[in-house]
C-alpha cells in the first residue's frame, strides 16, 4: 500500500510539472515567435504554412527598424518620463503612505478608505477629463504632460502602506525621544527600512510607464516627443504593416524590462511577499 501511494504521489507530481511546464510554453510561444518573425522577410511573413524559423535570419531587420524611424529620440523620451515617473512615485506614495500608516490623525481610515476606492474607477474614464487639463495648462508635446499623470498612484501608495505597517514602532519612538522630527523619520528610518516594497514600486511603475500607449499617443503629435511604443505602432500604416520592423523594434524594446526585473527579482518577490494584507 505504501508503495503504491508512493507511486500515486509520483504520477500526481508528475502531471502537475507537465502542466506547468505546458502553461510556462504558451507564455513564452508568443515571444519567440516575435523573435523569429523578427529575422524574416516579408514573404516569410506571409506564407502558409507558417514558418517557425526563418530561412535566412536577416540581421539587419534590426538596424534598418531603429533607423528608419528616429528610435534614437523615441528611447531619449522614454527614458527620461520613465525615470522621473519612478522617482515621482517614489517620493510622493511613499509620504502618502507614511502619513496613512505611522501617522495618527483624525478621520485617516476613512480618508484611506476613500482614497482607495478611486482603484474601482475604469482609468479610459479619467482620460478625457485629464487631457483636457493638459491642454488648458498648454502643456501638449511637452514632458510635463507625459509626466504629470505618473508622478503618483493609488496602487502605490496602498502597497507602501501595507509595508509601512509591518515595521515595528519601536523603531519610531526610540527616534522621537531622541528628538527626530517626523521627516527625520520617515527618511532616515522607514525608507532604508522599505528597500524590498520601494523596489517593487519601482519595478511595476517603470514597466508601466515604459509600455504605455495610449497616453503619450493623445498628449503627443510631435514626432520628437514620441515614445518607444508609439515609434513601434508607426510601422503599421492603413495600407500594410511591416511586420519585421515593427517585431525587431519590440524586442529591442523589451531588453530594458527584462534587464531591470533580472537584477532586480530578489527585491519584487521579496516586496510582494511581505507587502501583504494587512488591517
Amino acid at each position: 500500500m505504501a508503495n503504491r501511494g508512493r507511486l500515486t504521489d509520483m504520477i500526481v507530481k508528475a502531471l502537475i510539472y507537465l502542466m506547468l511546464t505546458i502553461l510556462a510554453l504558451s507564455m513564452l510561444i508568443p515571444f519567440l515567435w516575435m523573435v523569429s518573425t523578427s529575422f524574416m522577410n516579408e514573404l516569410e511573413v506571409y506564407s502558409y504554412p507558417p514558418k517557425l524559423l526563418p530561412e535566412k535570419f536577416l540581421w539587419q531587420n534590426y538596424r534598418e527598424a531603429l533607423t528608419l524611424l528616429p528610435f534614437n529620440k523615441y528611447f531619449l523620451n522614454s527614458i527620461i518620463v520613465t525615470l522621473l515617473s519612478v522617482i515621482g512615485q517614489v517620493f510622493t506614495c511613499s509620504m502618502a503612505a507614511y502619513a496613512f500608516s505611522r501617522l495618527k490623525w483624525k478621520g485617516r481610515d476613512r480618508v484611506f478608505a476613500v482614497y482607495l476606492s478611486t482603484m474601482m474607477i475604469p482609468v479610459i474614464v479619467t482620460l478625457i477629463p485629464s487631457f483636457l487639463i493638459i491642454n488648458t495648462f498648454g502643456w501638449m508635446n511637452t514632458y510635463y504632460a507625459l509626466v504629470t499623470p505618473t508622478l503618483t498612484s493609488v496602487w502605490g501608495i496602498f502597497l507602501l502602506r501595507q509595508f509601512f505597517q509591518s515595521i515595528p514602532s519601536t523603531y519610531e519612538d526610540a527616534a522621537r525621544i531622541d528628538g527626530a522630527s517626523e521627516f527625520t523619520i520617515y527618511w532616515r528610518i522607514i525608507m532604508p527600512l522599505s528597500k524590498p516594497a520601494l523596489a517593487t514600486l519601482s519595478i511595476f511603475t517603470f514597466m508601466a510607464t515604459w509600455k504605455d500607449f495610449l497616453w503619450p499617443l493623445i498628449v503627443t503629435n510631435n514626432n520628437n516627443m514620441r515614445t518607444v511604443e508609439i515609434g513601434i505602432a508607426q510601422f503599421h500604416s492603413v495600407h500594410s504593416t511591416q511586420w519585421p520592423y515593427q517585431m525587431a523594434a519590440a524586442v529591442v524594446v523589451m531588453i530594458p524590462i527584462i534587464v531591470i526585473f533580472f537584477f532586480a527579482q530578489k527585491y519584487f518577490i521579496r516586496g510582494i511577499t511581505l507587502s501583504g494584507i494587512k488591517g
